[in-house]
């Protein structure tokens, strides 16, 4: 292990030759690895230390000695102090090379695997050369300034500061219209804020969400209130017709019962396509945003957006990819790899709402569909009738417990699996093992945990092709879809399987 003669507040020189998962800078000093903040690959950098670990430490830019010449000025004046988009600051297509490189080094390094064996596909970025408006989704804390002023904004990287956000250039163009709108609302009506300190405060956040394809914008309020105590009667959709039944509820007693007439009034008054107004109730001391139940105060309790030209209902509450140019493009990458003819059998689990599931069904004998979340399924089985789609069905429930069980008397010959960060449950890795599907297409947003997963299923299938896609432009997180395809009906050997990375 390598030791170093080094203390907190020392100050270093450092050449900045790679980006951690983080997006922090690293280098070495005297071989001494550095983890510093806000370093760019290709920087030299004058640091501070801020700590020191054992084998590594942490260090902060007190100046950039030279820069990198990836270094670009960031389209953001928050680029530095908010913690959306770690890597503005680095040109994009510099982003995509790190970001494929990345994802080669943790097949490799992790997963054990050769990629002089593998078809390494270019990394699919967008289409322009600062992508910029890009995200359908935004949720956005409440608080206030030092003046007291109503704000809304994103927390500094790794605290619970709130920069206030006045113009997103990641977010759809219109949050920023929203954002004014709702925060003269909440101002003038003094509504108040959520404080998370004391626990009082009515407005805790606000979730904005637009359908690209529709042009349908919904808008959420998060609230500090049980749906109980708050209580209302939901108009049907003409502005002010919302009338609050209980004015003992937060806010509602202090400011008068027509305020969410008045909400909804606002946010009409900007001349957007509001298709949706809602409210969302979240009582409990907690990091989650959203609660469990939201009711609809305007329009209707989702929007509709297109992917290719299948339909999708988007709920307040409903897992919908992000960026919705790039998710077209992935989904048609794991249908190409899925290489279905019209005559298999395929398995989607960890499915959502079903997006991939429809996608597949169009080409496809029969879809079936696993995920726990019931309000997913039900999302699912809403997408499918509106797309008039029969060969798909959705079943609630562990994908490691449905898809052993059901395969004992269906088929399996594509499975498909687009699991959370932390990757596919011991037990479903198992039940795949056992099962042996012709083909593995998985869907990845931590290409760490897909290497180990890789790893797991080498001693049955093989990779055979895998590409990266930019779902997140300036930030370090990257999405990868790879091919495996079986070796052999009989292995050899038992599997065991461990998560440990």
């Amino acid at each position: 292990m390598k030791e170093i003669n080094l203390k907190k507040n020392d100050v270093i020189e450092l050449e900045i030759t790679d980006m951690t998962v983080n997006s922090e800078g690293a280098g070495r000093y005297n071989g001494f690895a550095f983890f510093v903040k806000d370093a760019l690959p290709g920087d030299r950098v004058k640091a501070v230390v801020t700590k020191i670990n054992k084998g590594y430490g942490y260090a902060r830019v007190l100046e950039i000695i030279s820069p990198s010449k990836d270094r670009v000025a960031p389209p953001c004046a928050l680029a530095k102090k908010c913690g959306g988009c770690q890597i503005m600051e680095l040109d994009y297509k510099k982003q995509l090379r790190i970001k494929e490189e990345k994802v080669k080094n943790d097949l490799s390094r992790i997963g054990g695997v050769d990629l002089n064996k593998v078809l390494c596909e270019p990394i699919i970025g967008m289409d322009k050369e600062v992508p910029l408006h890009f995200r359908n989704k935004v949720q956005l804390p409440a608080g206030k300034n030092k003046d007291g002023r109503v704000i809304f904004g994103f927390y500094a990287g790794r605290t619970h500061y709130i920069i206030e956000t006045q113009s997103c250039p990641a977010a759809f163009e219109e949050t920023d219209i929203l954002i004014e709108a709702i925060r003269k609302f909440i101002g003038e009506n003094r509504l108040g804020v959520y404080d998370e300190k004391t626990g009082k405060g009515l407005v805790r956040h606000i979730l904005l969400r637009k359908g690209f394809k529709t042009g349908q914008i919904m808008v959420c309020l998060v609230v500090n209130s049980s749906a109980g105590s708050f209580g209302y009667e939901a108009g049907t959709g003409a502005a002010g017709t919302a009338r609050p039944q209980n004015k003992k509820s937060a806010g509602i007693k202090k400011n008068g019962w027509n305020w969410c007439g008045g909400f909804i009034a606002a946010l009409l008054d900007t001349g957007l396509d509001i298709a949706s107004v809602c409210i969302n109730f979240n009582d409990k001391k907690t990091n989650v945003i959203l609660g469990e139940q939201t009711r609809t105060i305007f329009g209707k309790p989702y929007i509709e957006d297109k992917i290719d030209d299948l339909t999708f209902r988007i709920s307040a509450q409903s897992f919908f990819q992000v960026n919705s140019v790039q998710t077209q493009k992935l989904y048609a990458k794991a249908l190409e790899y899925a290489g279905l003819s019209g005559n298999e059998t395929v398995w989607d689990l960890y499915c959502g709402a079903g997006t991939i599931s429809l996608f597949l069904a169009r080409a496809a004998k029969k879809v079936y569909g696993v995920e726990i979340v019931p309000a997913a399924i039900e999302n699912a089985k809403e997408n499918a009738k509106i797309n008039n789609i029969e060969n798909a069905e959705f079943f609630c429930g562990k994908s490691e417990e449905i898809f052993p069980e059901m395969c004992s008397s269906l088929p399996a010959d594509v499975v498909v699996l687009d699991p959370p960060r932390k990757g596919c449950d011991a037990a479903l890795l198992e039940a795949i093992l056992k099962v042996l599907p012709d083909r593995i297409v998985y869907v990845s947003c931590s290409s760490a945990t897909l290497a180990r997963d890789i790893k797991i299923l080498s001693g049955a299938y093989t990779l055979e092709k895998m590409t990266p896609c930019d779902m997140f432009p300036h930030t370090g997180h990257v999405e990868t879809v790879v091919l495996m395809s079986i070796k052999d009906r009989k292995p050899d050997t038992h599997i065991n399987v461990s998560l440990d990375m």
